[in-house]
């Protein structure tokens, strides 16, 4: 399997792919959420929006954090446009969010042309609780389609996903479980390329290595750039890599 990691802006390098030349979409972009009012989400730094205060994690802040709810679904319409416009018949596009952003997601991932199919929840057992009220321990991913899904695949993926946000050696705010990402990059058909315009750290990118997929990733932080192609050539050279078999 090979990899692509383009450093720079998530729409302008979209607008330098080809037509029709991926399989599948799995981003998470920055949520520009977690505030209650409009100062508070576009005052604060990613940093101080998802780390817990007094965490001992030293982890850097990633750009394009600050938008308004207006503007953020105008810039999402337009990066899930272009990402119909380079992906093939049948492919599939995932959205991470928070549930402040689901609505917006959904309503730009519709509006880009692709046929809104689900919601699925990720389960974090380790997760803030809220005082006075319901823990918040979930985030989604909004999926939809381009055109209709592939009947002929023999292929079955769950519609709700359980784990913990990775703790030990973990180098991005936002990190996603590698064992939630692995079976995510199955909606990719084997071989095939995977986009994410919103790498970070580079775990999508693990994830379709690791699963027998190709992987084209774009990042505007040139700090997580370096951590994802580090991350990237090392899959590819472990003594241990071994392809996943055939699909189930």
């Amino acid at each position: 399997m090979s990899y692509t990691l383009h450093r720079g802006d998530a729409l302008t390098v979209l607008n330098s792919l080809p037509d029709e030349s991926v399989h599948a979409v799995i981003t998470d972009p920055p949520y520009n959420s977690g505030g209650r009012t409009s100062s508070d989400r576009t005052s604060r730094t990613a940093r101080a929006k998802y780390v817990t205060t007094g965490s001992g994690h030293d982890l850097q802040n990633f750009p394009g954090e600050n938008r308004d709810q207006r503007s953020y679904r105008s810039w999402l319409t337009a990066l899930l446009t272009e990402a119909y416009r380079v992906a093939t018949e049948h492919s599939v596009a995932m959205v991470f969010s928070d549930w402040r952003q689901a609505p917006t997601i959904s309503d730009a991932l519709q509006m880009a042309g692709w046929t809104w199919s689900g919601t699925l929840p990720w389960i974090k057992p380790a997760s803030r609780p809220r005082k006075g009220g319901f823990k918040q321990s979930a985030e989604f991913i909004t999926w939809g389609v381009k055109g209709s899904l592939d009947k002929d695949r023999d292929l079955y993926l769950p519609g709700h996903f359980i784990a913990s946000q990775p703790r030990k050696d973990r180098v991005h705010i936002t990190q996603k479980p590698i064992e939630v990402m692995r079976q995510l990059v199955r909606i990719c058909p084997e071989g095939e390329a995977v986009l994410d315009p919103f790498t970070g750290s580079g775990t999508t990118g693990v994830a379709a290595l690791r699963e027998g997929r190709r992987f084209i990733g774009v990042e505007l932080s040139p700090h997580y750039a370096d951590i994802a192609e580090d991350r990237l050539r090392a899959e590819l050279t472990r003594d241990d890599f071994v392809l996943a078999g055939p699909e189930k």
